[in-house]
Parts: C-alpha cells; sequence; structure tokens
C-alpha cells in the first residue's frame, strides 16, 4: 500500500525505526497499566498502539499545553494505549502507570478531560466522537486556526447512526482540517464486525459521503505515515487501518485477540519479555 513511488532513504528509515522502539515502548507500558490496575482493554489498546505512536511522535503538532492540534480518542476504552503514548513521550510522569482506573485518579478507565488537563475530548459513551471531532474542526476554521483534528474510531462504533450523520455533514460540507483514523480489527465485544453488522464496502461508503480515503496496514508505520501525509487540505480525510487486536508484533498476539480480557501473570510475563527482546534487536 506503500504507493506513488516513494523510496526511502536513510533518514526515512532511522526515523521509522524511531517510531517502531517508541511503539514498543508504549505497549510495554499500557500492559503494565492493566496489569497493576486488574483491569482494562488490553487487546484495543494494543491494536491501535501503533496508529498512536504514529500520531503522537511524528504527525500530529501536539503540545502539552493544547495550542496545537487536537486528538479525539472516540474509542474511549483504548485509553490506556493513549496514557502510555503520554507517559513514553514525557508529558505524564512514569509513576503514573500505577493509577489506572483507580479512585480519583487522572487515568480513568475512559479519558476524562475534567481529571486530566491532556485529555482534548472526554469520550466513553461509543459513537459520539466524530460529531465531537467535526465541531472543533468547523471551529478551528472559523477563527482561521490552522491546526487538524484527528479522531480515532473503532471499526464497530461505526456501525452507531451518529457517526454516518457524523461523516455525513463533514463530507457535505467539506470540512477540512479533519482526519479520522478507523481501527480496523474486525472485532467487537460479541463477535466480529462482519458477523454483527457489516460495514462492507467502507471505503466506498466514504467516498460516496465526500471524503478522501486510503486503507492501510495499520501496523506499518510507513503507510500511515504516508497516507496521514496524503490526505486532501480541501476536505475531511478518512484513513481506514487494518490491525489485528491484541497485538504485540509481528507474529504476536496477546489472547488470540480479545477484545476485554485480562492476560494471566504468565502470559504477561510473556508478552513483557517479547516486547523486551523487540527493544534489545532495535525493533
Amino acid at each position: 500500500m506503500r504507493g506513488e513511488g516513494v523510496v526511502a532513504g536513510p533518514a526515512e528509515h532511522a526515523d521509522l525505526a524511531r517510531i517502531a522502539r517508541l511503539a514498543t515502548r508504549c505497549r510495554l507500558v499500557l500492559l503494565e497499566m492493566i496489569h497493576r490496575a486488574g483491569s482494562g482493554h488490553a487487546g484495543s489498546s494494543l491494536s491501535c498502539a501503533d496508529i498512536i505512536s504514529v500520531l503522537r511522535f511524528d504527525r500530529m503538532d501536539w503540545s502539552a499545553d493544547r495550542s496545537g492540534d487536537v486528538f479525539v480518542l472516540s474509542k474511549g476504552h483504548a485509553a490506556p494505549a493513549w496514557y502510555a503514548a503520554l507517559i513514553v513521550g514525557g508529558d505524564l510522569p512514569a509513576e503514573e502507570v500505577g493509577t489506572l482506573r483507580a479512585l480519583d485518579s487522572r487515568l480513568q478507565g475512559h479519558p476524562d478531560r475534567t481529571r486530566l488537563g491532556l485529555v482534548d475530548v472526554s469520550t466513553g459513551a461509543l459513537g459520539q466522537g466524530l460529531s465531537v471531532a467535526v465541531g472543533r474542526a468547523v471551529a478551528r476554521r472559523l477563527h482561521g486556526r490552522d491546526s487538524t483534528v484527528y479522531c480515532l474510531l473503532g471499526d464497530g462504533e461505526c456501525q452507531e447512526g451518529q457517526v454516518w450523520e457524523a461523516f455525513l455533514y463533514a463530507g457535505a460540507n467539506r470540512v477540512s482540517g479533519l482526519v479520522a483514523v478507523i481501527d480496523h480489527n474486525d472485532s467487537q465485544s460479541d463477535g466480529t464486525v462482519g458477523d454483527t453488522l457489516p460495514l462492507h464496502p467502507l471505503p466506498d461508503k466514504l467516498r460516496a459521503f465526500g471524503w478522501n480515503v486510503a486503507q492501510v496496514d495499520g501496523h506499518d508505520h510507513g503507510e500511515l505515515r504516508d497516507a496521514l501525509r496524503r490526505r486532501d487540505p480541501g476536505r475531511p480525510s478518512a484513513i481506514i487501518a487494518h490491525t489485528r487486536k491484541g497485538r504485540l508484533g509481528p507474529g504476536r498476539v496477546l489472547l488470540d485477540g480479545s477484545h476485554s480480557d485480562l492476560p494471566s501473570p504468565a502470559e504477561y510475563a510473556a508478552a513483557v519479555d517479547y516486547l523486551e527482546t523487540l527493544l534489545e534487536c532495535g525493533a
């Protein structure tokens, strides 16, 4: 899917290797958070760790004072992935890794902007995030702000009617400065997306709604970055990122891609050993 005749040079390869190391570190942190909390959505967090790493560490003009781009984690149950990126990026202290889902913690099970100022939008009720992102993008355009609103959705929540209202409005009004990234792992709490309520043909539907659409391997940092670079400046862009729920790395999936199961102590230790080995090998 890496197209357009682009040949990556040494600097590009080095930068992609940097992102890969950061993504691996994020996986280690999010798994520790969930393990210590004894609850959380490990599979959903792992499936979008690469997407969030490319956004946070490469493409987004993101700053802790909230003056740059906006990030809306519509699939709010994957909050550990975003918290991990904030810890790895130095925006959150490492000692907060043990506070996930604790009473009065800043790191709630779903992003809560009233507790953590590094959260742009509180999310949790699936299907609402894209509507908020559209509103934020329209407001920034009206105020002449040259920034981008990124919204990360799950494919299961794309079954919600409100999501399609937002797609329709943004496309019809050519809401630029808006990028929706869909974590398309074809899995939700009660089975596969295809068996529950199929989205196919998702790319054709989004194009019919007036969106610029790209499909990528959601675990390939180069493909993700290329798609984010090629977005259309005159209309909203959607990136369908094909992922595997629970993915730790090449050929390695935690808990067979379960939506919300917790790894046992032995499974957690094995996952940590695998990820640490990746880091030692330079991955």
